[in-house]
């Protein structure tokens, strides 16, 4: 019974070494080589670009306020309404203000008639000093006389000059009360269009603490776009970059422009600091509108017509220097050859090649460097 037993255990443990020897030659054997997967060398366009998500503002904007108090009575435009500079927009009730100016223009003429009379005055004053100092010279009246005349003379002066003065005071006034009739009427202060309406007619305005906001007018002919760029990012840009965008209406339709700058103050969101990125963008047909969301490609390189191989491809043996790279080619034997190649524009996927391959060349992803283990190929290694 123990030897039938010992005959199973040296059985079983003889089929156990021969199925493993059998997975170890199909799965490790030195006759399985591994899979080398190749790509063609093609041609393409290249870019090297930092993208980023932006905002459509227009390029400028004025909040039309009122500086007077009163009733609303009139608004003389809508929403999306084009004006030009100086048009007439609002009107305040300006039964006050006229009224100041009325009272105002009532006292410039009164005292502009006083001062007629103290004028006559001051002439009359002048030929009476004018007669006491001849008739003084002859001895002919009283050194008494001559002071009073001379004393006369002095005040008419003296009411001259404050008359003007008050002249001056009210016609000050003046201009200020029809300053205040003209704010009645509230002109666009630029040609733009009119995308808000803040305030309803009949509605009282209270200008004494703050001025109130009606409208805004922005010009919406040439839209700044403001993008936000990541702080790993933004050393990368530079004014003056070409930059375009798209927008989610028309992700087809790609606008192009130039970097304007960058603001040096970040914003941060949700402990992301971003940066400011702007630029501006013509937009006569109107198509671009305020609060649109773009996709922005900021572009540091690019290139046309170019050689192309994957990133994976490619080795760096010197990691400060990414122009000098090696690749491994496959050859129609069976072959393989590592070459050094120069490379020019690449974005982390793709790389230009500007020495060292031809198009349609089999260029292999991932291989081993040269002496490592490479599946019993043949290796041929040239500059």
């Amino acid at each position: 019974m123990k030897r039938t037993h010992r005959l199973w255990l040296v059985l079983g443990l003889i089929l156990a070494l021969g199925t493993g020897y059998y997975f170890y030659e199909r799965l490790l054997g030195d006759d399985q080589q591994p899979e080398l997967v190749s790509v063609p060398v093609h041609r393409g366009e290249l870019v090297d670009q930092v993208t980023a998500t932006g905002i459509l503002q227009p390029s400028g904007y004025v909040d039309v306020g009122a500086q007077v108090s009163g009733q609303l009575t009139v608004i003389h435009v809508e929403v999306g309404d084009r004006v030009h500079q100086g048009e007439l927009l609002a009107e305040i009730d300006p039964t006050i203000y006229l009224a100041q100016v009325d009272a105002s223009r009532a006292q410039l003429r009164n005292q502009r008639a006083q001062l007629k009379d103290r004028q006559a005055q001051l002439a009359l004053a002048r030929i009476q000093h004018k007669r006491q100092t001849r008739l003084m010279a002859e001895n002919a009246t009283s050194r008494e006389n001559l002071q009073t005349a001379e004393a006369a003379l002095r005040s008419a002066e003296a009411q001259v000059e404050a008359l003007k003065a008050q002249i001056s005071q009210t016609e000050s006034s003046l201009r200020a009360d029809e300053a205040n009739l003209d704010y009645a009427r509230i002109y666009a202060p630029m040609d733009g269009t009119v995308v808000s309406i803040s305030a309803r007619q009949g509605q009282t305005l209270n200008a004494i603490q703050q001025a109130p906001t009606l409208m805004q007018i922005a010009d919406l002919a040439t839209m700044t776009v403001q993008a936000r760029v990541s702080e790993a990012d933004v050393g990368k840009l530079t004014p003056g970059m070409k930059v375009y965008f798209t927008t989610l209406g028309d992700p087809n339709q790609r606008w192009f422009s130039t970097l304007r700058k960058v603001e040096p103050t970040p914003l941060v969101e949700n402990n992301v600091v971003l940066y400011n990125a702007l630029f501006d963008i013509a937009n006569e047909q109107g198509r671009l509108m305020s609060q649109m969301t773009a996709q922005v490609f900021f572009v540091r390189a690019e290139a046309e017509d170019a050689l192309l191989v994957p990133m994976s491809a490619l080795t760096f043996p010197d990691s400060q220097d990414r122009n000098q790279a090696r690749v491994a080619i496959l050859e129609e034997d069976g072959s393989i050859e590592e070459r050094q190649i120069r490379v020019g524009v690449n974005n982390r996927i793709q790389a230009e090649i500007l020495e060292g391959l031809a198009e349609g060349e089999q260029v292999i992803l991932n291989v081993s460097p040269a002496g490592e283990q490479n599946g019993g190929r043949r290796m041929r290694f040239r500059l």
